[in-house]
């Protein structure tokens, strides 16, 4: 049975952030996710799937993620950024009320789940710890 194109299912990779300063992270594949599905349906159910993933330690569980950005898509140039880049916030960043696709989600494509709160303090202060 051949799927149409429009409705086919995405591999999508969303990097956990917990810590930008400590490069605090953990990338969780996500399998047939709809593309057409809003961005806060997507990303309540990655909140709903990390409560209850087996091996994740319990931060990460727990933590009050409220933003996803695209970090890297399939073809396309990496950041040379250990957790993401902060470049083009107004084009990465994922706005409410937009389908994954509308937002730029494609097949393959990696975002980063984080802290909006976490990411403008370490925006203003991009230093890493160790």
């Amino acid at each position: 049975m051949q799927q149409d194109d429009m409705s086919a299912d995405a591999v999508v990779t969303v990097r956990l952030v917990r810590s930008f300063e400590h490069r605090n992270f953990r990338p969780v594949v996500f399998h047939q996710v709809t593309l057409d599905q809003t961005v806060q349906d997507f990303m309540q159910l990655v909140r709903d799937d990390v409560a209850k993933r087996v091996g994740l330690p319990p931060p990460f569980k727990k933590y009050a993620y409220d933003t996803m950005k695209i970090v890297h898509q399939a073809h396309g140039a990496k950041t040379n950024e250990l957790v993401m880049s902060l470049a083009d916030d107004e084009k990465l960043i994922l706005q409410d009320g937009q389908t994954l696709r509308a937002a730029g989600i494609a097949n393959e494509t990696e975002v980063a789940f984080f802290r909006k709160e976490d990411y403008g303090l370490y925006k203003a202060n991009p230093q890493t710890a160790w």
